[in-house]
């Protein structure tokens, strides 16, 4: 069984047990959250495809940890003039764990 939900903006495929990483959510290490804009639920081949989402259907998750990604270095460079810049920034993540998709 798997899910189609959508959390802060953006739409990810879940299934029980899957950890995934989402843009930082305002909610404390180890807190319960629940998403209820599921999309679409899968259940062994029965698909419930919600317009534009599923009543009553929700994903409940917990929160793991807050994590920072990889660096991304931002380069500007004009040639033959001498400018050139260096900045950088890291991402920062919350990790989930899926605990249950009702549907």
């Amino acid at each position: 069984m798997y899910a189609i939900v959508e959390i802060a903006g953006q739409q990810f495929k879940v299934e029980k047990g899957n950890k995934i990483y989402v843009n930082r959510l305002a909610a404390e290490k180890g807190a319960k959250v629940d998403f209820e804009n599921v999309l679409l639920v899968d259940n062994a081949g029965a698909i419930k495809l919600g317009i534009p989402t599923i009543a009553g259907a929700k994903v409940s998750a917990t929160v793991v940890d807050h994590i920072k990604g990889d660096k991304v270095l931002i380069f500007h460079k004009k040639r033959r003039k001498g400018y050139q810049k260096m900045n950088g920034y890291r991402h920062s993540f919350t990790q989930l764990t899926i605990d249950s998709i009702i549907a």
